[in-house]
């Protein structure tokens, strides 16, 4: 799993990222065009991930001290029932980015999570420690690290220049080094289950030079441009692009320096991707392995002339996946995949291999059907929730709804698939609005809060 790493961030897809690993892994799985986040922010989006639960259901609708109540049934438990040996290395953001992320190891144990290796995202480890951090600290980098990252924050925070971790010391590399030295070194009778969670390419826009330099400036895309006209924009959309944070004022060679940097540290994360699969096919366990790659949400890295997330926008919700199934396991002949799918349908679908189920009060929907050729579509919809703005995203339209179920946004996907023209307010288009209004509410009824409370 990766952080805000978009949907178009695969060589595969775009033709120019470098990530021979996860190419690979498509060319010989399963590879979606891409699926739609539950939640165009990191923590309700993982939550969403973790329980399958929709943000209106688990109040988690933006960033915030949110912890998940281990009561709560998620689909790592569910693993750990089915007899598996569970681990995690990286990122879980389950809970506040504070203080030392050892002391929670009892609320990663009652997650379903027996060996842990915790970590933060590059901001949130100025102010956390883990075993991540102390290791910085050792080499002597750690005062280092916390110093570059708040100059970024002083100078502006879409400062391009590499981490003075270097390619050694790096987050992704001690992520992916982690979790490929526990599973050379495993021995355990039961299978085993291992969730390997990067922090990048998540901004700030640091990854190490060498893997910078692969990427020719001039030779990187040019952004999706703004729409000339943005008016009418409400919703999501006017505040970002009335936010000098979301929007702020840009020159052309920044966001190819961004794009060059976003590029190599996923080309970085591809690298560490190779070095684990190397592990597991040292263990000779590679054709009996169940590989599932994704993102929490995706990153705007300059397109429609936006940083982050926290908007509807393709490049914010729209994340990659891509299975690889065992050996021995059916697939249909159509490798790639052009289904409705929401991040929170990758738990199911682990759990279905796995041979066990979620919990009944999740939403989330195995794939397995879909990837098996008995069902030609999975959704016929998806929906992401942010803010108490709600969008529905079917093949032809994608429209944002405000809290009381107005129409704030609406594109046509099949003619405008760069979003550039919000249709809202065209009178030709009130019948299709209002039937999109009347799946909304239908969604909404059938999904009320769970008996259970989601957080603690």
């Amino acid at each position: 799993m990766a952080d805000q790493m978009r949907a178009d961030a695969l060589g595969i897809l775009n033709g120019w990222v470098r990530t021979p690993n996860l190419d690979r892994l498509a060319r010989e799985g399963i590879l979606f065009s891409g699926i739609i986040s539950n939640s165009a922010e990191c923590i309700p989006a993982r939550f969403s991930l973790a329980t399958g639960l929709y943000p209106h259901q688990t109040g988690v609708w933006q960033n915030g001290l949110f912890t998940l109540n281990p009561e709560c049934p998620n689909w790592m438990q569910a693993i750990e029932r089915a007899g598996y040996a569970t681990s995690l290395f990286g990122k879980t953001h389950l809970h506040p980015h504070e203080g030392d992320l050892r002391d929670r190891l009892d609320l990663m144990h009652a997650y379903g999570l027996q060996v842990v290796d915790e970590t933060t995202g590059p901001h949130a480890s100025v102010n956390t420690t883990s075993n991540m951090t102390d290791a910085w600290q050792e080499s002597g980098l750690l005062e280092s690290f916390r110093e570059d990252m708040l100059d970024r924050i002083r100078t502006k925070r879409h400062l391009v220049r590499p981490s003075v971790l270097g390619v050694e010391h790096h987050y992704d590399t001690y992520v992916g080094r982690q979790a490929a030295t526990y599973l050379k070194n495993l021995d355990s009778p039961s299978p085993w289950f291992c969730w390997v969670s990067f922090a990048g390419p998540h901004e700030p826009w640091d990854a190490p030079q060498e893997y910078v330099d692969l990427y020719d400036r001039s030779a990187i895309p040019l952004p999706i441009p703004r729409p000339v006209e943005v008016l009418p924009s409400r919703g999501l959309l006017k505040m970002v692009f009335d936010s000098d944070y979301y929007s702020p004022a840009m020159l052309p060679d920044e966001v190819r320096a961004m794009r060059a940097s976003y590029a190599g540290n996923v080309t970085l994360i591809d690298e560490h991707i190779g070095s684990i699969l190397d592990v597991i096919r040292e263990r000779g366990e590679l054709d009996e392995t169940l590989i599932v790659f994704t993102s929490d949400h995706g990153e705007m890295n300059g397109d429609h002339g936006l940083l982050y997330k926290a908007n509807f926008l393709d490049p914010a919700i729209r994340v990659p996946l891509i299975i690889k199934l065992p050996r021995d396991f059916p697939a249909s002949e159509n490798g790639r995949l052009n289904s409705i799918v929401e991040l929170m349908d990758v738990g199911a679908t682990i759990c279905d291999y796995a041979g066990t189920d979620q919990a009944e009060t999740s939403n989330a929907r195995s794939l397995r059907p879909l990837i098996e050729g008995i069902v030609a579509d999975h959704r016929a919809f998806a929906v992401s929730e942010f803010l108490e703005h709600t969008a529905l995203v079917d093949k032809h339209w994608k429209i944002e709804f405000a809290p009381k179920n107005e129409p704030c946004v609406l594109f046509d996907l099949t003619n405008d698939p760069l979003e550039q023209v919000n249709i809202a307010d065209d009178l030709q288009y009130r019948d299709t609005i209002g039937r999109l209004k009347e799946r909304v509410i239908a969604f909404q009824a059938r999904t009320p809060q769970p008996a259970v409370k989601v957080t603690i």
